[in-house]
């Protein structure tokens, strides 16, 4: 199929999707969790080829961890299938009703966008998550996978496929999309046959369909992830914050990959932290202060409070007060997550209230702000923008409104 035939087939299908009701999605959700598990082992194999290929041409360690699949990934891509059927069905949901005074009824209700595109880096286990989200909302998917996960990606479709068929829907109402750069640009340049794009990955990606798209875009951003230790803050709770954030899985955009730390508590903060991040294997980069604290602290050049590390490094920055980490995060955060430990109320307000970011925390590990965390079954990405979806996008940011109303013969007279 060329790109254009495949979404035309999307949009066929889509329309079937518009149609069905919950039990018909849950049914089909099922269905691929079953194909899925049963093939495991082929879409190991076929991971294991990428990860081959991958290795051979220089692949940094972070992104293998990103491309890298198991059986227990490949059981939670089916878990999370399940557990979006188990998840409320949001289309059909009346956001707000009134009556007009001549009597009319107006309801606005949420409906399916249509046809959602995705363009994503490396991650195959996104694959499941974004077919089963926009099934689940009632959209079909065009899938564009990177090069880099080929394999394991042809492997997950063909079995999200199968379900689709062994649940009576239209195998078409999930798609991958392959071919070089210009399958992306089709992509981008398909208004009319595509009714939204999602791109997640680097900021290169992002920055190119964002820039280049005359689709309608939703923005994935970069996570360059902060957290302040304020000098209210308990020290043993901000150590197992920042163990979490960092090294959990530091290849992932909500990981932690800057500490602020207010000055009037960084001569105990800093080396306690410091020594810390360095057992666990996690290389500090920091300012002139936090070297003169810590000889462990290699210092920091420049940009490196700008950019992800998706790596066991962390940036770490001693600033005079409150107001000043919240100045710092506001001239490098990607708007991503930002968090404080503090034991103020006040300092966790006017955090709270001052910080522009999809997602704000007070005393626990940005690594929470996730769509399973947040109960969403899965999510298709987390939006940086200020439009309808921010923050963890599921099933609810997956739809649109329409506009219905009923009358008995009402006509309007002004």
């Amino acid at each position: 199929m060329t790109f254009q035939e495949q979404a035309r087939a999307a949009k066929a299908a889509s329309t079937v999707l518009r149609r069905l009701d919950r039990a018909g999605k849950d049914a089909a959700l099922a269905a691929m969790a079953v194909r899925l598990r049963e093939s495991t082992g082929e879409v190991l194999a076929a991971n294991a080829a990428d990860l081959e290929r991958g290795r051979a041409s220089g692949m940094t360690e972070g992104l293998q961890d990103r491309l890298r699949l198991t059986a227990e990934r490949v059981e939670g891509m089916a878990a999370g299938l399940e557990s979006l059927a188990a998840l409320g069905d949001p289309i059909g949901e009346v956001v707000r009703g009134w009556n007009t005074d001549q009597g009319v009824r107006i309801e606005q209700v949420r409906v399916p966008l249509g046809v959602i595109g995705i363009i994503y880096e490396a991650r195959p286990n996104v694959t499941a998550d974004a077919a089963g989200i926009c099934l689940k909302s009632g959209n079909a998917s065009l899938l564009r996978g990177s090069s880099s996960a080929l394999e394991s990606n042809r492997a997950v479709i063909r079995a999200l496929r199968s379900g689709l068929v062994d649940a009576g829907q239209p195998a078409d109402a999930v798609n991958l999309v392959e071919g070089g750069h210009e399958a992306t640009q089709e992509m981008m340049g398909a208004r009319g046959l595509v009714d939204l794009l999602i791109p997640r990955g680097g900021a290169g990606l992002i920055n190119a369909v964002v820039s280049g798209s005359s689709v309608p875009v939703i923005e994935t951003g970069t996570g360059n992830c902060h957290l302040v230790v304020d000098s209210s803050a308990d020290l043993d709770m901000a150590e197992a914050i920042v163990l979490n954030a960092k090294t959990q899985r530091p290849s992932v955009c909500n990981a932690l990959e800057t500490v602020l730390v207010l000055r009037d508590v960084a001569e105990s903060t800093v080396p306690r932290l410091v020594g810390a991040l360095t057992d666990a294997g996690v290389t500090v980069h920091g300012d002139e202060r936090s070297v003169a604290l810590d000889a462990a602290v290699v210092p920091a050049g420049p940009g490196e409070y700008d950019a992800e590390y998706l790596s066991m490094d962390l940036a770490m920055k001693v600033v005079d007060d409150l107001p000043a980490a919240l100045e710092h995060i506001a001239e490098h955060s990607s708007g991503h997550s930002e968090t404080i430990v503090t034991g103020s109320l006040e300092a966790a307000r006017t955090f709270q209230e001052s910080v522009d970011a999809a997602a704000v925390l007070v005393n626990c590990s940005s690594r929470f702000v996730d769509g399973g965390e947040f109960g969403f079954g899965a999510e298709i990405g987390i939006s940086t923008q200020k439009m309808h979806a921010r923050g963890p996008m599921g099933l609810t940011e997956m739809t649109s409104t329409s506009y219905r109303l009923v009358g008995t013969g009402q006509v309007r007279l002004g």
